[in-house]
């Protein structure tokens, strides 16, 4: 890991991609690549299918599990210029994961995170949505949701584990009897596509945003096809200049915060 994460440095390779363990793949890339100018601490960010048949960027996914309001509002701006470069949109709509929709509910850094958001907002320098829940990741309501790594990586392994479920109960019940198993013959191009649209792998393959350059956290047990996603979304984020487009909207949009952490850690 840490002879790709050099290349990248170096400039030897645009991106890195890398399926081993998700620490230490942080903590070398923070040390040698650094973070990006304003940003406090890197965030896992990955894609989510929703109803619209699009896709739904959340972060943080584990690589923050405690965090502050200012680190929040960080990872929504990222993602906001990750989107607007990946996907071509504009303004995209940012989503503060909650246990609700209302600004009463919600613990003390989901709701100083919101009063941040809201006033960029009205600053028209971010798009914020509002407090979203659980189910607005996949009905895509908005196009990025942000939480802290502990709610981000509880969701993901969930959403996942479902996916499994779903495909499993849907294999073992049209197997059940000669006219479970015709009338699958018959969807077979429905049960295709479906299949497709609710594999995970299809999403693998996570950017850590914030860092000098491009790194992407593949799954360590993915399969082969699975793994080719991730490569290309590495490949998708240095065509359309993904990490310049970060460092613009971090510069322009939020100064040095003054809790900003070294960007050299210390490894333990």
């Amino acid at each position: 890991m840490r002879v790709a994460v050099e290349q990248v440095k170096e400039g030897a390779a645009q991106a890195c991609v890398s399926a081993g363990n998700t620490g230490a793949l942080m903590a070398v890339s923070r040390y040698l690549l650094k973070t990006i100018a304003g940003v406090d601490r890197p965030a896992i960010c990955t894609i989510l299918p929703n109803q619209k048949d699009g896709p739904t960027y959340v972060l943080d996914l584990g690589a923050n599990v405690d965090c502050e309001p200012f680190h929040l509002h960080q990872f929504a701006l990222m993602g906001s210029a990750l989107v607007a470069a990946v996907e071509g949109h504009a303004r995209p709509t940012v989503g503060l994961l909650n246990v609700g929709e209302e600004d009463i509910k919600g613990n003390e850094l989901v709701k100083q995170t919101a009063e941040l958001l809201r006033a960029d907002h009205e600053k028209g320098l971010i798009n914020f949505y509002g407090n979203v829940e659980g189910n607005d990741i996949f009905e895509g309501t908005t196009d990025i949701v942000v939480c802290d790594g502990f709610v981000g990586n509880v969701t993901l392994k969930a959403a996942e584990g479902l996916g499994r479920l779903i495909k499993g109960v849907l294999v073992t019940e049209l197997k059940k009897g000669w006219l479970n198993m015709l009338g699958a013959l018959l969807a077979q191009g429905a049960l295709r596509r479906i299949s497709q649209r609710l594999n995970p792998s299809r999403y693998n393959g996570a950017s850590l945003l914030g860092l000098r350059g491009l790194v992407f956290k593949s799954h360590g047990g993915e399969s082969a096809y699975g793994f080719e996603w991730a490569i290309r979304r590495a490949f998708e984020a240095a065509r359309h200049d993904v990490l310049s487009r970060i460092e613009a909207t971090i510069g322009e949009l939020m100064p040095q915060s003054a809790g900003a952490e070294p960007n050299s850690p210390k490894l333990v």
